[in-house]
């Protein structure tokens, strides 16, 4: 009788603490969405998202987030580019190759790289990454699109790291027993029986690197220029993240410019949930196939 109170008491617990969970996305969701649509009506949705120019504290003000939806979406794709393949390789090199001395240095390093604040990597980048870009390519100011990508792709390996590294870890060891007895080599077995084996892990960990880098604000702020400017490598450029924190503050609340800037954030919200949704679909289907 005591045993299954308690299971029944630890139930209940799971269910509130996952119906908590849901009620807090629940709220961001309605609150984004009422605090959201006001100015798009006002605006237009047409000239809100198409619009090329972003001018919210001019005489007549215009706001326009196509430059920053195009930023952000070529920034992210950018560092997805450059941190997948990167981290993914350096999870299956961890996780099956590095002898254990190496792999707990490099381990080591990973969980140091995932605890530097973003105003660090936003820091180093500014006084390093800029002025190198500056030098190697011969343009005016370093600040811009490349040096965003460059800092997102950095940011976002530990999280792929380390969840790609679980995945794989909990590939069982039978599997690939099987696979190196009919005669694969070791390299074929690591690509064709664990990689496929911890799919579902492994997209999960490139799931979490999109969130982190569409959702980073502070590092890119840095070394983005943070200007409305339509996307080019070399210009200053302002994301969809930017372009709340920086003009938050000074906006005056229930103004037009507020109201734009929880559109903009609904926007961003909807875009990371377009991009979970398809990763979601694309698993399922390749697990029915």
């Amino acid at each position: 009788m005591k045993k299954r109170l308690f299971e029944n008491t630890v139930h209940g617990i799971f269910l509130m603490l996952g119906l908590i969970t849901v009620g807090c996305v629940l709220l961001i969701t309605v609150y984004l969405i009422v605090s959201g649509i006001p100015a798009i009506k006002e605006i237009g949705l047409a000239n809100f998202l198409f619009g090329k120019e972003w001018a919210s504290t001019a005489t007549e003000p215009k706001f326009g987030i196509l430059p920053f939806i195009l930023t952000s979406v070529y920034g992210t794709a950018g560092a997805i580019l450059i941190g997948v393949p990167i981290g993914f390789l350096t999870a299956v090199f961890l996780s099956k190759v590095a002898e254990k001395k190496t792999r707990a240095v490099i381990e080591a390093a990973v969980n140091l790289l995932a605890g530097i604040p973003s105003v660090v990597y936003g820091l180093v980048g500014m006084l390093v990454l800029v002025p190198g870009i500056r030098e190697i390519f011969g343009v005016p100011d370093g600040s811009g699109l490349l040096a965003a990508i460059i800092v997102l792709a950095v940011m976002i390996l530990p999280n792929i790291i380390k969840v790609s590294i679980t995945a794989l870890d909990a590939v069982p060891k039978e599997y690939e027993d099987a696979s190196l007895a009919l005669g694969a080599t070791p390299t074929e077995t690591y690509f064709k029986v664990s990689v496929p084996a911890a799919k579902s892990g492994i997209a999960a960990a490139v799931v979490l690197g999109v969130g982190r880098a569409i959702g980073e604000a502070m590092a890119v702020m840095m070394v983005a220029g943070n200007v409305a400017n339509m996307p080019s490598l070399f210009e200053s450029v302002r994301f969809l993240t930017t372009a709340v924190a920086s003009e938050m503050a000074y906006s005056s609340p229930g103004s037009l410019q507020r109201n734009a800037l929880f559109s903009i954030a609904l926007v961003l919200f909807l875009f990371i949930m377009m991009i979970n949704a398809a990763l979601n679909f694309f698993l399922k289907r390749s697990k029915e196939k």
